[in-house]
């Protein structure tokens, strides 16, 4: 039965929090954004988060000056190690409170381990007595039902997620090659057109100390020259346009999965694709205007 109300309690609250970050996000954007990290409507980490609250502090919820400061630092606790996991299994940082003061590599920060402190308070003394009081009104047979097919849906949706995020990865990771290599194209092309210049002038300058019948030869070796040059930009400047035009087509890729999680978490960051999430976040924006 222990297991039973932990299970309910996880997927209530996980709903919940759900509600609250859409709520969040339709106040700040004025419009409905999926906030979570899966498809479906549930944020675990509120689940985890309520539920080791209600389990683990239960000895102090007498004493409501105690269970705020151990809620505080429970929620920070659970809060940071699951931004640091996502962040080392994914390579993102799903949120970002580095401009937010004392916070901690960006996963928490005080103002919102403070506010977590809360509603942690009001959870246990207030609303739990209630949420408990009707789950134990629902049959049991139908309680088992609805969890198991709830854990999984859930089981369903961390697949399917964790393999959007790796699709994404895959996507930005080829943009950054096709980026880097863009780079080093310029700077060939740039250092091409430099060389030729520079050769070009110190080839006319030797023509000029030469006799006529040398001259017009040193002519015919200039324009030979010019010719290999221009042949070696015009096949740079191709492939340039080529790897320009795979990198719009990526950026401009319809991947919708992907695009719900950038939406769902704007501050998002990367931390070895920085510059290609930084382009789709632009291009999403542009789109969704």
């Amino acid at each position: 039965m222990e297991l039973y109300y932990l299970l309910a309690f996880f997927f209530l609250y996980g709903v919940l929090g759900w509600c609250v970050e859409v709520a969040y996000a339709a106040v700040k954007q004025g419009k409905f954004v999926n906030r979570g990290f899966l498809n479906g409507p549930i944020c675990p980490i509120y689940g985890v988060g309520v539920v080791s609250v209600i389990y683990c502090l239960g000895e102090v919820k007498g004493n409501v000056a105690a269970l705020y400061a151990a809620s505080v630092v429970l929620v920070t606790v659970i809060e940071g190690i699951t931004g640091f996991v996502m962040d080392r299994l994914f390579h993102h940082k799903w949120w970002d409170y580095s401009g937010q003061p004392l916070n901690i590599g960006g996963y928490v920060c005080l103002v919102f381990s403070l506010i977590w402190g809360v509603f942690c308070v009001f959870i246990v003394k207030i609303f739990q007595p209630v949420v408990k009081g009707a789950v134990i009104h629902i049959p049991l047979a139908v309680g088992v039902v609805i969890l198991v097919v709830c854990t999984v849906l859930i089981i369903a949706d961390l697949y399917v997620t964790a393999e959007t995020v790796l699709k994404l990865n895959k996507r930005l990771e080829a943009m950054d090659r096709i980026a880097a290599e863009l780079h080093e194209l310029s700077d060939k092309m740039g250092e091409g057109i430099y060389e030729n210049v520079k050769e070009g002038m110190a080839r006319e300058e030797r023509i000029k100390s030469r006799v006529e019948h040398v001259k017009e030869a040193g002519k015919e070796l200039r324009v030979e020259y010019d010719a290999e040059m221009r042949a070696r930009y015009e096949a740079m400047k191709a492939r340039k346009e080529e790897l320009v035009s795979r990198y719009e087509k990526m950026v401009k890729e319809r991947g919708a999965a992907g695009e719900r999680l950038i939406q769902a978490f704007p501050g998002m960051e990367s931390r070895k694709y920085r510059e290609a999430l930084h382009e789709l976040k632009e291009h999403i924006r542009a789109i969704r205007k």
